[in-house]
């Protein structure tokens, strides 16, 4: 059965001339909310990454059957409480964190007592809900809805199973996390990894449509050009993040020393429950490939130095 619609609000953003609507998150999406997208043809509708604001407002514009989700990130999930009577789909390397909590938390990765703190915000600030019903897909997978094509395009790295989707013929595409923002690519989870998000940007960035939409801070871009001149900006701070490491390791560091030095985050940052982990998690990452490429060495265990 699908869900009752609601009233649309001022600042929904329908495509021209197509059946897309996105629905902004407040100051576009600004974590920890996030833009969604609502999919209307013919016969049915379907709604991309019900967020936070999503929840607020009660439910979606149009009567949705179906839910896709593209990665199981808390805010991406946080208006999934409103679709009871809607199908529900992840990635299958996703899809388990929409079927238990247990099973996102795992996604997170998060130490004790991190983590126990974060399942309780999950469920208090992001209302998670279980859906044991969740079914996968899988990047070539298509959903129709009367007339519209929904394609999935596997982008991991953010997630493992971190999607976007493709609507046809509208030629707009949903990118998820790769969200153009100038903080730039996170991969700070046990499931994220560095090398497949500078695949997934390099895959992006082959897709041609007229519309793409973030799921934060952007929201909206409209050419190829345009997106890829953004996503350029946006994959320019890997680099920039492991020259201020390299630059900090002209002398030998421990890890926590990193971590502390702030190589992810803006120096001094704290007060965030998760933030010495993501830093220590993304860090590791970067310090993996300096360490395999020779331009890091491993003096001691847990003790590094630029080459």
């Amino acid at each position: 059965m699908p869900s009752t619609p609601i009233p649309l609000l001022d600042s929904d953003r329908l495509l021209p001339g197509t059946g897309v609507t996105v629905l902004m998150g407040i100051d576009q999406g600004k974590y920890p909310t996030s833009n969604s997208m609502q999919i209307v043809g013919s016969e049915g509708a379907m709604l991309v990454d019900p967020s936070v604001d999503v929840y607020a407002r009660g439910g979606s514009p149009a009567s949705v059957d179906r839910v896709l989700i593209s990665h199981a990130h808390e805010d991406h999930l946080a208006g999934v409480a409103r679709f009871n009577d809607a199908a529900i789909c992840a990635h299958e390397h996703d899809v388990t964190a929409l079927r238990s909590l247990e099973g996102m938390l795992n996604i997170y990765g998060m130490p004790e007592p991190i983590r126990t703190t974060w399942k309780g915000q999950l469920e208090r600030e992001f209302h998670y809900t279980a859906r044991p019903d969740a079914t996968a897909f899988t990047g070539g997978d298509t959903f129709v809805v009367g007339g519209r094509s929904i394609t999935v395009i596997h982008l991991p790295g953010h997630t493992r199973g971190h999607c976007g989707f493709l609507v046809e013929p509208d030629g707009v595409f949903f990118v998820a996390d790769i969200d153009l923002s100038s903080f730039g690519p996170y991969y700070g989870d046990h499931w994220s990894d560095l090398e497949d998000f500078e695949r997934a940007m390099d895959a992006a960035a082959l897709v041609n449509a007229r519309w793409y939409v973030t799921s934060h801070h952007k929201g909206i871009i409209e050419g190829q050009a345009n997106f890829v001149s953004a996503l350029s900006t946006f994959r320019a701070v890997i680099t920039t993040r492991e020259q201020r490491l390299m630059q900090f390791l002209a002398e030998p560091h421990r890890l926590a020393e990193i971590v502390e030095h702030r190589i992810i985050y803006r120096p001094g940052t704290t007060g965030v429950l998760w933030i010495d982990h993501v830093e220590e998690t993304s860090s590791m990452m970067h310090l993996r490939r300096l360490t395999r490429s020779g331009e890091v060495v491993e003096l001691e265990p847990g003790l590094f130095r630029a080459a």
